[in-house]
């Protein structure tokens, strides 16, 4: 499974907000979108959203509007220069990222946030740095996790690093998710419950 392509649902956020920054669709984390009054699902969708909440809160709508203004054609030449999953921003219905052609695997997922934390992928090292700052989940004096959940309905995503004082340990966490919402925290319990056992995470 490790190996096999889905969609990356809003862990495509993280390359997202790269594409983004360097397409001039905003500016900086303190940026200002706001909100159209449209009531949706996620109360914190409902409300002006900056990078660092629409990040936090997975904010599909400021993304679209990210989508909109980059265009189908500039994302995918992002896409391929990345060499993010298959590189495909093509879709018949709905977002290219939830419900059109792109696909990523856990493998390459890594592959691309080694990239980032190494501050090696095609775009400006100071938009990268904004990128990783955005992902900060928890910190402490020992340990800083970076990461990002997805959910495409019938699976999630927890994709990210944890960063030690001996380097950092990534992890792609890909499962089905047959009871939605009930489901949700399993993404993340799965995973911190690994890492504790590598003791790279502190013990519950």
């Amino acid at each position: 499974r490790s190996q096999r392509r889905f969609s990356p649902a809003s862990t495509f956020k993280i390359p997202h907000t790269l594409f983004a920054l360097d397409a001039g669709a905003v500016a900086d984390e303190f940026q200002i979108f706001r909100w159209d009054g449209v009531k949706r699902t996620f109360p914190g969708h409902n409300q002006d959203q900056d990078l660092r909440s629409a990040m936090r809160n997975s904010t599909l709508w400021v993304y679209q509007r990210f989508a909109q203004q980059i265009g189908a054609g500039r994302a995918r030449a992002y896409l391929l220069s990345s060499h993010y999953g298959n590189g495909d921003a093509s879709t018949s219905r709905g977002d290219y990222w939830v419900d059109g052609n792109l696909r990523i695997s856990a493998v390459e997922q890594i592959s691309f946030l080694r990239r980032l934390f190494r501050n090696t992928l095609p775009f400006k090292v100071e938009h990268q740095r904004l990128v990783k700052d955005l992902m900060v989940k928890e910190a402490t004096s020992d340990w800083i996790l970076r990461a990002k959940t997805g959910w495409e309905g019938h699976y999630g995503w927890w994709v990210g690093w944890v960063e030690l004082r001996e380097g950092a340990i990534f992890f792609a966490m890909n499962i089905d998710t047959p009871r939605r919402f009930e489901d949700f925290p399993k993404r993340e319990q799965i995973v911190r419950a690994v890492l504790r056992s590598m003791q790279a995470l502190e013990p519950e």
